[in-house]
């Protein structure tokens, strides 16, 4: 018997050792480190991406450019010698779906026209990518809802494109609002908009989701929301439309007053029939403004009582995408979750019932 006992021993500690072989990660996922950086491709490589996403993602901290998707072959080479981009994180609109099975790319980027926001954000979900999608988020609830349920069934996340709600001066009203600074919020001004002069482009165009509510009015919508801290009960709005030789089918100006449950009242506007840049919030015991509160250049305000704000950021765009990043990579919570774009294209499709009928709308 003693000569079966280191035998027995080997035995006993090969059980041992196999059994925590089974309790521990494969070697490979413990040797694997965690990324710093998320690979972020760009879809649509239009004027927003080439001029101000592009160049953001060279002072990020969190994140970088990856890689792109375009359908304009010259484009390619352009950015491959601007960016380094290699060839394999290249797709046009037809391969995109390939993305799944790339490890450099992380998130993908839609900065497309507002029509085609749905069909590629699902895509983005489907290929198991997170996704930062350009507001609008979509053109109805019916997309906004598909495509939050393709991020959660992919268990990627979902973020809006709002870029002020990173930006500093903008979170201090919303803090003024919510600590009552000024005391209670009693009215909300907020104008959004710019002479448009071109006369054949998508923003014309209803079936690729243009017109001035759903490309400026977003920014007058959110700010009334995140001025006042709560969500509007209903709207009265109207539309109206100087070039209908070339605002065919699709709204030049909209005007809307939003009431909230309690008894804030926000008038706000939207054309591309003439510039507005403003916010101007009244409380029972002062009032601040951001004037213009949503230009790329930068964004500065006053106070009744004689603050100024103004805080500068070198790009509010690059602030925006590392604020995401950080927040994916340390799995927190999105400042501007894609629950936060489903809220506004509710009040935006109540906006144009009241707008074709002319009628106070319950939202």
């Amino acid at each position: 018997m003693k000569q079966q006992i280191p035998a027995r021993r080997r035995f006993i500690k090969q059980v041992i050792l196999g059994a925590s072989a089974l309790a521990l990660p494969p070697f490979n996922i413990l040797a694997r480190p965690a990324k710093e950086r998320l690979g972020v491709a760009l879809v649509g490589l239009g004027r927003y991406s080439t001029h101000l996403l592009a160049p953001a993602l060279q002072r990020t901290k969190y994140c970088y450019l990856a890689g792109i998707v375009t359908g304009t072959p010259a484009k390619t080479e352009q950015w491959k010698r601007r960016y380094g981009i290699p060839d394999r994180n290249i797709y046009d609109y037809q391969s995109m779906d390939k993305i799944a099975n790339n490890p450099d790319i992380d998130v993908v980027y839609i900065v497309l026209p507002n029509a085609m926001h749905a069909e590629y954000a699902i895509r983005a979900a489907n290929a198991g990518k997170h996704v930062w999608c350009e507001k609008p988020m979509a053109m109805t609830v019916k997309e906004c809802e598909a495509m939050l349920k393709a991020c959660r069934d992919h268990r990627v996340k979902l973020a809006i494109g709002y870029r002020m709600q990173h930006e500093p001066n903008t979170q201090a009203v919303i803090r003024f609002g919510k600590e009552r600074v000024y005391g209670p919020v009693k009215s909300i001004s907020a104008a959004a908009g710019f002479y448009y002069d071109r006369t054949d482009h998508w923003r014309q165009k209803k079936s690729m989701g243009g017109g001035a509510m759903y490309d400026m009015g977003v920014y007058s919508l959110q700010a009334a929301r995140y001025c006042s801290g709560e969500e509007p009960i209903a709207v009265i709005a109207q539309q109206s439309t100087n070039r209908p030789e070339v605002f065919k089918d699709v709204d030049e100006t909209m005007t809307f007053d939003l009431e909230f449950p309690s008894g804030i009242k926000a008038h706000c506007r939207t054309s591309f029939a003439r510039s507005m840049n403003s916010l101007h919030v009244d409380c029972e015991k002062g009032w601040y403004q951001l004037e213009p509160f949503q230009a790329y250049s930068g964004i500065r305000g006053s106070t009744s009582d004689g603050r100024t704000l103004d805080a500068f950021l070198d790009s509010q765009q690059a602030r925006q995408m590392d604020d995401d990043a950080f927040a994916i990579l340390h799995n927190q919570p999105l400042r501007v979750p894609g629950e936060e774009g489903l809220r506004d294209i509710r009040v935006v499709e109540t906006i144009f019932s009241s707008a074709k009928t002319g009628r106070r709308m319950v939202i």
